[in-house]
């Protein structure tokens, strides 16, 4: 059975910094694309990042989290990773971790002074 499991959420003010993990199982974690969402209230879910398996393809941002997140994966712990810095109002959402065609549940990241 898969499972993703988010976790890392909170309240932090504009500025601020927050790691994001997503712990995978339930299958080849090291073969798996792992992306993370967002969805923020009264919009569309969208995707922040992406990071392909560990074989040197290209790691994918969005235009409004360039150079501020960092997405990384260990594979050995079956972990991906959203290392989020600068963090602004408008990345106030709930945060997924996609991988294998399944969804985690979500955390919640709030960013407010």
């Amino acid at each position: 059975q898969v499972q993703l499991v988010e976790s890392g959420g909170g309240l932090v003010q504009p500025g601020g910094s927050l790691t994001l993990s997503c712990a995978a199982s339930g299958f080849s974690f090291s073969s798996a694309v792992m992306s993370w969402y967002r969805q923020a209230p009264g919009k569309q879910r969208e995707l922040v990042a992406f990071i392909p398996p560990t074989d040197g393809h290209i790691i994918y941002y969005s235009d409004s989290v360039k150079g501020r997140f960092t997405i990384s994966r260990d594979d050995r712990k079956n972990t991906v990773y959203l290392q989020m810095n600068n963090l602004k109002p408008e990345d106030t959402a709930i945060y997924y971790c996609f991988g294998f065609t399944s969804w985690g549940r979500g955390t919640q990241v709030t960013v407010s002074s």
